[in-house]
């Protein structure tokens, strides 16, 4: 089965510098901010139509379909499955999707982005919504291109509630060292370009206010990746593993928001990870999806820096490595479950400090932090048995060899010590 993927290779070796058991630099405090409202963004209308539109529209439904690669068939099929359903009275859902010589040439083999408002039809092979606008080639591996789809959608078809889809390849924020591919999401083959995790945060800012943000990518949920656009977001669905390549089955997600517009976002987002999860049930299929609350990050950040002080105090290296090892794993070996690997911290180690932050850590993930979780096992996938019942909701950068010092540019490892934690553990014992 095709995934949303480019296969990392591991980086070799081990970093050169010694730590000491404490190696926290002092110059890292935590900004706390307050706790983001769940506050509807408010845009001023255009003009009295749109205010009558803003006032009776309960969602709109942003889809960012990056068919620029070789999911191009998956794209087309995926709008399609939203014409089964369609925009209503009280929910808008506007795709844009772009497409690329080479790979499917169904449906005409147009070649270039077009956006729509998706009107419900019954015809499974062929988009026949009418194109509100024909954008010619467009990079849509950059960051200003998908904010300025946010904000033109958010104009023309004014809500009280917004969810913004990006869909495309996603490789977390890890970097595949072998093709130079960077951490990110949107990958556009035409240009070569893609939305680094800061240049996803830098789009969501410019777009403004979303109530729900969805990946429909491979491995996007990462703390490292929430802490980027935490900000400007309420709920983020995302997967920690890979995605099957038809990644969301469109119909069955949109057709109870369609159903019953007034559901909440925490609603809208347990549908998301509801029809996800099903259909790959259904399928057969292993595969894993949450979503998280954004208004926690912050406090998350702060457990985390104090289980880390008290795992470099207290426990040696050899171990943690050892825990890193055994932790719940994805198809980038360096992003691993954070509650499990907590877990497996806490099972090798009985000191009192370390089994205090450990189990508060713990408890918030499960209280706090990840809202809804589920997952489906398989017998058998690229390599075996795909079982995920360690899986908890949200992964962090974890890695078993190296540190990629591309990390340094996220905003979790500049006001985290997080950084810091790794590469400790990955150093030569003195």
């Amino acid at each position: 089965m095709l995934k949303k993927l480019i296969m990392p290779v591991l980086a070799l070796g081990m970093v050169a510098s010694v730590y000491g058991a404490s190696p926290f630099d002092n110059g890292k405090g935590i900004n706390i901010k307050d706790a983001v409202a769940d506050l509807d963004m408010q845009v001023p209308p255009a003009s009295a139509a749109q205010a009558e539109t803003k006032a009776s529209k309960e969602w709109t439904i942003m889809v960012y379909v990056n068919a620029k690669n070789n999911l191009e068939r998956f794209g087309l099929s995926d709008v399609n499955e939203m014409e089964m359903v369609g925009s209503s009275d009280k929910v808008n859902i506007v795709v844009e999707l772009g497409r690329i010589d080479g790979y499917s040439s169904a449906e005409g083999d147009w070649v270039e982005a077009r956006r729509y408002l998706i009107k419900k039809d019954n015809d499974v092979n062929n988009i026949t919504s009418p194109a509100v606008e024909r954008l010619g080639k467009v990079d849509m591996g950059d960051w200003r291109h998908l904010a300025e789809f946010g904000k033109w959608a958010k104009a023309n078809y004014p809500a009280k509630k917004y969810m913004l889809i990006v869909w495309n390849h996603g490789s977390g924020w890890d970097k595949n060292l072998k093709s130079m591919i960077d951490k990110g999401i949107s990958y556009d083959d035409e240009t070569g370009n893609h939305i680094t995790t800061p240049q996803l945060g830098m789009a969501i800012k410019e777009i403004g206010r979303l109530d729900v943000y969805g990946a429909d990518a491979c491995l996007m949920q990462m703390v490292s990746v929430a802490y980027e656009i935490k900000d400007n977001i309420t709920y983020i669905v995302s997967s920690e593993e890979t995605e099957p390549g038809d990644g969301y089955t469109y119909n069955t997600f949109l057709a109870p928001v369609v159903a019953n517009p007034t559901m909440t976002p925490y609603q809208l987002a347990k549908v998301t990870v509801d029809a996800y999860t099903d259909h790959y049930v259904s399928a057969g299929y292993a595969c894993t999806q949450s979503f998280i609350r954004t208004a926690a990050i912050v406090k998350l950040l702060g457990l985390m820096n104090d289980f880390a002080y008290a795992v470099t105090n207290n426990v040696p290296r050899e171990t943690v490595k050892s825990a890193v090892s055994g932790a719940q794993n994805f198809a980038v070996s360096s992003s691993r479950d954070l509650y499990h690997f907590v877990q497996k911290v806490l099972e090798k180690s009985d000191n009192a400090e370390v089994q205090e932050k450990g189990k508060a850590l713990m408890s918030y993930i499960k209280k706090s932090v990840v809202a809804y979780h589920r997952y489906n096992n398989s017998s058998g996938g690229w390599w075996g048995p795909e079982i995920y019942d360690d899986t908890h909701g949200i992964a962090v950068y974890l890695p078993g060899y190296s540190y990629d010092s591309d990390y340094n540019e996220l905003q979790f490892a500049k006001y985290s010590n997080w950084d810091e934690f790794i590469q400790w553990y990955l150093a030569k014992e003195i």
